[in-house]
């Protein structure tokens, strides 16, 4: 583990730089990452919880445990399943700190905060700061290991769900609620290394902005503050980051876009043009191979289109046609989830192969979910007669990276709209050539109008569900 995350940008590589820096000895127990795509199966998630509980018994007598847990995890058997996972740790430590991470995107749950001292999220979407705020959690435990700091926490839940294409920290109409939660940080941030830290004092607060695609009892949106040994104001102060969010609620009803005056729009603004389409973003869960986007720029003849597409049947043709090789295939909308909506069937064209790769890349710079290593699989580009091409993957793959474009031999900067399978992950990669970005209300499974899903579990009365 320490091989391969202690300099990674994930939070576990703060919480090993963070435990170092403190003269805290880490002892590495168990890392487990996975593509969301649906409910985790119950064999899966039980041989999981069984290698943890393994790890913790093999390691001996622990101070503390950090806990890198994402927040919107749900299993077959156990929605709450970062609950369950927290409250596993929680029931081997006793009363030893457990501090735990979350992405913003988490569905929070009470067991989760019961379960924990301490409960950080990331502060920025595209997730950039994951390594700072494994290293926020490291200090904080650092201080409760050294008796300066007994962490009290509190959450609030205002009866709110905030649409996805709403979720940007540094933008309106999240970026006053974040400046709020840092303001009440600001008097910890400015306290000498060495001083005392006073009780009641807000060491951490975070926004939970909720995962919309998951038809969970704890969906929806969320507000933490850590005090210094004050649960009172800590209570305090949680409800009242989280009555700025209900107040702001109508802000958070999305303005969406359709496909071809979003096109309309790409085409007016200075390119490369990076077009978010919203209903099939992977890393909401999607299968990745909707074609409504694709299906438009071809129809369109722009020369300068790309698109990416998860296909493996059409990845292997192209390998076995090799480059050059002419291929009269439809691909992509082999998914289920897209019977029934049109344009988003399987795209027919009479192809040519461009590019070919085994399809791993490597990501050196700081990215959305903090990975380096990448391997989509067998790879291919395949060109139309109009100027569009179109990458074909054997694995699914967010596209979280630029090189997932540059390791084929494409020219990113080059191209005039880019389709990505996102809503705001890909900005931070395709920032560096994209000087305008366009999301694009696409149908799918991660519809960015959460009116179009059909929830049996979520909690009642939500807005804007129930206005």
């Amino acid at each position: 583990m320490a091989d391969r995350l202690a300099t990674a940008h994930h939070e576990a590589g703060g919480f090993f730089a963070g435990l170092a820096s403190a003269g805290i000895e880490a002892v590495p127990l168990v890392a487990a990452r996975a593509l969301p795509g649906g409910p985790m199966t119950h064999d899966a998630f039980t041989s999981l919880m069984q290698m943890i509980e393994d790890a913790i018994a093999a390691a001996g007598p622990l101070d503390g445990i950090l806990a890198a847990a994402h927040g919107a995890t749900v299993s077959e058997r156990t929605p709450d399943a970062d609950g369950h996972f927290l409250q596993l740790l929680r029931d081997r430590l006793g009363a030893r700190p457990l501090i735990a991470t979350i992405d913003p995107h988490a569905n929070l749950s009470p067991a989760m905060v019961a379960a924990t001292d301490a409960i950080i999220a990331y502060r920025t979407n595209p997730h950039l700061d994951q390594r700072d705020r494994g290293l926020e959690a490291a200090n904080l435990m650092a201080l409760t290991l050294a008796g300066r700091i007994r962490p009290t926490q509190a959450a609030s839940f205002p009866p709110i769900a905030i649409g996805i294409e709403c979720q940007d920290p540094a933008a309106l109409p999240c970026l006053p609620r974040y400046e709020q939660a840092a303001a009440l940080r600001a008097a910890f941030a400015g306290l000498a290394p060495a001083a005392s830290v006073p009780p009641g004092i807000v060491i951490s607060t975070s926004i939970v902005l909720g995962f919309p695609y998951a038809d969970v009892a704890e969906m929806g949106s969320s507000t933490i503050v850590v005090t210094n040994d004050d649960p009172a104001a800590a209570r305090l102060q949680a409800d009242a980051l989280g009555r700025g969010l209900w107040d702001a609620r109508e802000s958070f009803v999305p303005r969406l876009l359709g496909v071809e005056p979003a096109i309309d729009e790409a085409l007016r603004l200075p390119g490369p043009v990076c077009l978010l389409d919203m209903g099939d973003n992977v890393g909401g869960g999607s299968p990745a191979d909707g074609t409504v986007l694709a299906r438009a720029l071809l129809r369109r003849g722009i020369a300068g289109g790309f698109a990416c597409l998860h296909d493996g049947r059409a990845a292997a043709a192209a390998h076995a046609a090799g480059l050059g090789g002419r291929l009269d295939i439809a691909i992509g909308g082999h998914s289920p989830s897209w019977r029934g909506v049109a344009d988003a069937a399987p795209l027919a064209a009479n192809w040519t192969v461009t590019h070919l790769s085994a399809g791993r890349f490597r990501e050196t710079k700081p990215r959305h979910g903090g990975a380096s290593e990448f391997d989509q699989g067998p790879t291919a580009v395949l060109a139309s007669g109009t100027g569009l091409a179109v990458m074909v993957t054997t694995r699914r793959m967010a596209p979280f990276s630029l090189e997932q474009v540059r390791h084929v031999g494409l020219d990113p900067a080059g191209l005039r709209l880019l389709a990505t399978k996102g809503v705001h992950a890909p900005v931070a990669a395709y920032g560096e050539v994209c000087p305008s970005f366009v999301r694009v209300d696409t149908p799918g499974v991660t519809t960015a109008d959460a009116s179009r899903l059909l929830f049996r579990h979520r909690r009642r009365p939500l807005f804007p569900f129930e206005r």
